[in-house]
């Protein structure tokens, strides 16, 4: 009984101790851990804040990036079109230059041959006209040839 009696002794002289550490207890919570909790769960507020807007701003950077993609894509097609429609039109242009040129040397090969074919049919009165005569000069070389020959031969 004793040992019960020197218990309840201790535990009446634990209990200041106790109440001393329950109010300290409170007092810290109080002045400390409240204001503490109070500052983390406003900094993890403002975290949380400033990772929404981080979200906020990437997606919008990511819809800018895509606009600007998308803008540059249209206008390298415009480019390449207006490019085609360069290269097309000088193309044409091209091809007209060739059939222009084909059908003018076209033309001065009409005119050569009907001045050829002028210069022929003025000609060949003269030529009709001089054909006896050629013809008799020929005749009087060759014949006179032989002689020439022979008579060369004999010397």
């Amino acid at each position: 009984m004793e040992i019960l009696q020197q218990l309840g002794q201790l535990f009446l002289q634990a209990v200041p101790t106790v109440v001393i550490v329950f109010i300290f207890y409170l007092f810290l919570r109080w002045a400390f851990f409240g204001p503490i909790e109070k500052a983390m769960s406003e900094r993890s507020a403002q975290i949380e804040g400033a990772r929404a807007e981080a979200a906020n701003l990437e997606a919008a950077a990511k819809e800018e990036l895509d606009a600007y993609n998308a803008a540059l894509k249209a206008a390298r097609a415009q480019i390449f079109v207006e490019q085609e429609q360069a290269r097309q039109a000088i193309l044409d242009e091209r091809s007209r230059l060739l059939k222009a040129m084909r059908a003018r040397a076209q033309e001065e090969i009409e005119a050569t041959k009907k001045r050829i074919a002028d210069e022929i049919a003025a000609a060949r009165p003269e030529i009709e006209r001089q054909t006896p005569e050629l013809a008799n000069e020929i005749t009087r070389v060759i014949l006179e040839r032989p002689s020439q020959l022979s008579g060369g031969a004999a010397q």
